[in-house]
């Protein structure tokens, strides 16, 4: 089952459930009236959802228009990202010069949460200086996970899955980092693809807590990689876990896998810039690839476009006080 949310004027947007295809939807407000309602009352309001999801695959509803949707959950209680790829981390070390984390717990760090942008929406950023970024990976959606919930139980709190462009300033980050605080400035809002997925509508890519999926990334229309999501050195489960262990975590909560990337990146690419930029730093001793400029755009599907739709974005300046937008 797909669900989408319907730009309506206000802040949360009207839910929708969507075809398989992609291609059509109905409006389900009759059921709830968002989607964050539809994740607070999960185990009442799902069986209505999945049987108007069948009636749209038999054929019924209304053409979708992708430009018309929000991001599946335009806002959200909590958004705690990961680094389960093993591959990304050793990398991004290697680009800051930092020794290896020595943790056997999940890396993860707790980011801006009150705003996803929509899929086709302009993405607006301050300065080009600031190392405009992207970052393809997937999430996860919870119901109420209680504090203490084990991996063993986790997956079965997962509710929804969704594609998300985390968007990074990577000449802040490293300022940032060295506070020991945290990021705040180096990570904005994210991006989400329109439609959020349940675990079974995957199928036999929904495996071991993994979305065992390529994930492509095209910049200005060029392919820059599609590493696989199965890559995974911890599940969503392990993730789950980790992040309930001191807190329940909220229905509506996005914990995010972290950029994917696999080992052979020389033959599948990367889903970030600055991967690729320490890939060219380690073969030739620099950095070719640039960062973002205002005006370029990035596009990222999985499984194909039909899967989670499509994420494709223009990079903008930001309107700021006294200026006007690109």
């Amino acid at each position: 089952m797909k669900l989408a949310t319907l730009a309506d004027g206000s802040r949360d947007g009207t839910l929708l459930v969507v075809s398989a295809d992609g291609r059509r939807q109905s409006r389900a407000g009759a059921i709830a009236p968002t989607l964050q309602a539809a994740v607070d009352d999960w185990a009442t309001v799902a069986p209505s959802l999945r049987a108007l999801a069948a009636r749209l695959d038999a054929g019924g509803g209304d053409p979708l228009d992708p430009a018309a949707l929000l991001a599946p959950l335009p806002r959200a209680w909590q958004w705690l990202d990961g680094s389960a790829f093993t591959t990304h981390g050793t990398l991004m070390q290697q680009a800051f010069g930092h020794d290896p984390i020595a943790t056997d717990r999940p890396l993860m760090y707790q980011g801006l949460s009150h705003r996803f942008l929509a899929a086709q929406q302009d993405v607006p950023f301050p300065s080009e200086a600031d190392g405009i970024d992207f970052e393809g990976e997937f999430g996860i959606i919870t119901d109420d996970v209680p504090m203490g919930c084990s991996a063993a139980d986790a997956l079965a709190h997962v509710v929804l899955i969704v594609l998300i462009n985390d968007w990074s300033l990577r000449a802040i980050a490293p300022i940032e980092m060295k506070t020991g605080f945290g990021w705040v400035q180096a990570k904005p809002a994210c991006s989400m693809a329109p439609f959020a997925v349940t675990p079974d509508g995957l199928g036999d890519a929904w495996r071991h807590g993994r979305v065992c999926l390529p994930l492509r990334v095209e910049v200005n229309g060029s392919w820059f990689g599609d590493p696989d999501g199965g890559a995974m050195a911890v599940g969503f489960h392990d993730l789950i876990a980790h992040a309930a262990r001191t807190r329940d975590l909220p229905a509506g909560t996005i914990i995010g896998s972290g950029t994917v990337s696999n080992p052979d990146y020389d033959r599948v690419g990367s889903t970030c810039l600055s991967e690729r930029r320490v890939i060219e730093m380690l073969a030739r001793g620099h950095a070719q690839t640039p960062f973002l400029s205002f005006g370029d755009r990035v596009a990222m599907t999985a499984g194909g476009a039909a899967t989670f739709g499509r994420l494709d974005q223009r990079v903008v300046q930001a309107a700021m006080p006294g200026t006007a937008a690109v």
